[in-house]
């Protein structure tokens, strides 16, 4: 009997573990094929790859990201082969059963919660021509009424197979995303997640965890996300990962986790700062709102004070990078409690700051109580708020201007330079800085087209002089730097109007050919010959001593020429100034 499990990831390179899991817990009895395709793939192609797999039993799995579509599939497959049995199980489908059996005829079954024994159990049914009134966690249509059973059992987590050692999994390690899962359940409440209906916290065996990560590490496997919702909940289990991981990582492997950073010790910190590679690790902390009402209404106990701590100890240490979210449209957090928000977290200065927007997800607390606070929401996944009592639609649209220019310029760290200057020395705040260029952005047209490096630059540039803010000559020159800093190689040509007049360029390399001595010792050191100088250097005017600026942070300004050299070794420029 041929079964197999299918999904659509968001992304090439994301892996599906739930299926996974479902595969190794089905064997020795039954296998199953797995597969997997994407949310940009043709639902045709889908349909046309799994028809000639000619299967008995089909399951989906299913999220936000990808019901829709999945759906379509579904109602495409059952016309070409309605004997098949169909069943879907995930987050997306585990708790609205009535409302998910009643609008997807094709669908036979829904799987309520963890797939492991409930899907095995469900196949053995089928296997043998028996009912499922015996099955706990699935959803079914008897006579034309819905029958739903809940889950009646919890899979002991330390006695589950490893979902990792599938060899058709083997030439793709070290090209996709491997999640790892050391538990399951999250001590939290808070309301908008699905995690907070799940009571309690369970946990997997921690050596055939290591020993798992092990394997994929010796097979190619290079990026790893660990799925917990709370990584650190056990300080002594997450130090004992962390120390493994130190111990015995391969060159070249990054691991991200999901952090709460206001329990989060210092001394686990400072073991990190001391202990772990550069870039070994990455800290993803949901902060979601600063506004402590908010906060009490969706049952999130959190600490800003000792998460500013967390996040402060770990941005010093410079070993790992921080990505931080925030979620708009959470209950009494109007659009000035927000900006609030915002500038609180953007204080703290993450390599990302990934601004979302809440999802009213199925059965979560927020879309159970809607109507406590008006909420307008999407019918369809991903359920994306529109508005409520204190947040229009209109804040929502200004909102997400702010997110477009945000992940362009601040997390893609193309302008970290300026950005710093201009939300210190130009706008009220950072929020003010990111709306209004968002806004400005959007009434150009911009959101709707594509942008080279280039195009960045100018239309900040052009922003910037429409805005017509007090020190546009310092500005421009800090974008200079930051252009700069975006190449390993010399760039044909600056993005910039105006160019460094020629004569001037030929007195400086003339300078510094007939008394290199007059620039730093880093440069001496560099031992360039005049082909190198002029194959691997620009010149340009500026208005501060670039040097004493990255050294310092400081803009030391005066009359100064800016040399630029693009090291063809180490594929980054370096900067030197001479005084003229």
């Amino acid at each position: 009997m041929k079964v197999v499990l299918a999904t659509l990831n968001a992304k090439y390179i994301h892996t599906n573990l739930g299926i996974r899991y479902i595969k190794a817990y089905a064997q020795p009895e039954y296998e199953i094929e797995l597969a997997e395709y994407t949310i940009k793939d043709p639902s045709m192609n889908i349909i046309t790859d799994l028809y000639k797999k000619k299967p008995k039993i089909v399951g989906f799995s299913s999220y936000i990201w990808n019901i829709e579509q999945t759906i379509e599939v579904i109602q495409m497959y059952k016309k070409i082969d309605p004997n098949v049995t169909i069943f879907i199980g995930g987050p997306e489908v585990s708790y609205d059963v009535q409302y998910w059996l009643d609008r997807v005829k094709e669908v036979d079954v829904v799987v309520v919660g963890e797939g492991e024994i409930t899907v095995k159990n469900l196949i053995k049914a089928i296997d043998n021509g028996e009912d499922f009134s015996k099955i706990s966690g699935i959803g079914y249509r008897d006579n034309g009424l819905n029958i739903v059973r809940p889950q009646t059992e919890k899979l002991d987590l330390t006695t589950i197979p490893s979902p990792y050692r599938f060899k058709e999994d083997l030439p793709f390690l070290s090209k996709r995303i491997q999640y790892i899962e050391t538990s399951r359940g999250c001590p939290f409440n808070c309301q908008f997640c699905l995690s907070s209906i799940e009571v309690g916290v369970r946990y997997f065996n921690r050596e055939v965890i290591k020993d798992d990560i092990r394997y994929l590490m010796a097979n190619g496997a290079k990026v790893f996300k660990f799925v917990d919702r709370t990584f650190n909940i056990s300080r002594s289990y997450a130090m004992d990962m962390f120390q493994f991981l130190i111990d015995e990582h391969v060159e070249g492997t990054v691991f991200q986790f999901e952090i709460t950073g206001d329990i989060m010790r210092p001394e686990v910190i400072e073991f990190l700062n001391e202990n772990a590679p550069k870039g070994l690790f990455r800290f993803e902390i949901g902060v979601q709102s600063t506004n402590d009402a908010t906060n009490e209404l969706v049952m999130r106990r959190q600490n800003f004070e000792k998460l500013c701590r967390t996040v402060t100890l770990v941005r010093d240490g410079e070993k790992i990078d921080q990505h931080l979210d925030l979620i708009a449209g959470l209950p009494e957090e109007d659009y000035q409690s927000f900006r609030q928000t915002f500038n609180d977290v953007f204080a703290l200065r993450p390599e990302e700051l990934q601004l979302g927007f809440l999802k009213m997800l199925r059965g979560t607390g927020v879309r159970l109580r809607a109507h406590e606070h008006d909420y307008v929401y999407m019918d369809y996944a991903p359920y994306e708020v529109l508005g409520n009592n204190i947040l229009s639609f209109e804040d929502i649209v200004k909102i997400k201007q702010v997110e477009d220019v945000l992940e362009k310029y601040w997390n893609d760290h193309r302008t970290n330079n300026t950005i710093e200057y201009l939300i210190e020395n130009e706008f009220e705040s950072p929020f003010d800085f990111f709306q209004l260029f968002g806004s400005y952005w959007e009434e150009r047209g911009w959101s709707r087209i594509g942008h080279q490096l280039e195009d960045l630059f100018k239309r900040l540039d052009e922003f910037l002089n429409h805005y017509s803010i007090k020190n546009g000559k310092i500005t421009k020159d800090i974008m200079k730097v930051d252009y700069y800093l975006n190449h390993k190689y010399k760039p044909r040509k600056p993005w910039w109007d105006e160019s460094t007049d020629n004569d001037f360029s030929k007195r400086i390399y003339k300078q510094i050919l007939e008394q290199p001595e007059f620039l730093s010792k880093e440069f001496l050191a560099l031992n360039l010959n005049e082909k190198e100088l002029y194959k691997h250097t620009m010149v340009e005017l500026l208005s501060f001593d670039i040097e004493h600026f990255l050294q310092t942070n400081e803009y030391r300004t005066g009359s100064y020429a800016m040399l630029i050299f693009f090291s063809p070794k180490t594929l980054k420029p370096s900067f030197f100034t001479l005084e003229v």
